[in-house]
C-alpha cells in the first residue's frame, strides 16, 4: 500500500508543466530608469499581486491579466553546422533552429508602489 502512495505523488509531479508568464513594464517604464543588469526579486507569484523589486530601489505591484488567445514561447538553439554564404555575404553564418517552448496564457502587468522597499 506504501508504495502506490508514492506512485501517485510521482505522477503528479511528472504531470506539472511549465507556466511562462509575460513582465510587462511598459506603464512604469517611462517613469523610471531601470539601471541595466539590475539585480531583482520577484515574490507572490502564487498571489493576486505579486511583488517585483529592482535593485533593492523600486518597488511594483503586480496584477494578473489574462491574455487574449494563446502566446508562444520560442528558444533558439544552434543546429551546428554552417551555411554557405551567399553572393552578399562576406562571411559564413551560423544557421540557428527555432523550437517552441510553451505557451503563455497569463500577463503580469505592473504599477509604481509609492511606499520605499525596506
Amino acid at each position: 500500500m506504501g508504495g502506490s502512495g508514492k506512485k501517485e505523488q510521482q505522477q503528479e509531479v511528472e504531470e506539472e508543466e511549465e507556466e511562462y508568464v509575460l513582465l510587462d513594464l511598459d506603464s512604469v517604464a517611462p517613469h523610471i530608469d531601470i539601471p541595466e543588469n539590475a539585480p531583482y526579486v520577484l515574490t507572490g507569484l502564487d498571489t493576486l499581486n505579486p511583488i517585483l523589486v529592482i535593485d533593492n530601489k523600486i518597488k511594483l505591484i503586480g496584477e494578473y491579466t489574462e491574455t487574449i488567445g494563446t502566446g508562444l514561447i520560442f528558444g533558439e538553439s544552434d543546429v551546428g553546422r554552417e551555411q554557405e554564404p551567399g553572393p552578399s555575404e562576406a562571411k559564413k553564418t551560423q544557421a540557428k533552429q527555432i523550437n517552441p517552448m510553451g505557451q503563455l496564457n497569463k500577463v503580469l502587468k505592473f504599477k509604481l508602489c509609492l511606499e520605499p522597499t525596506s
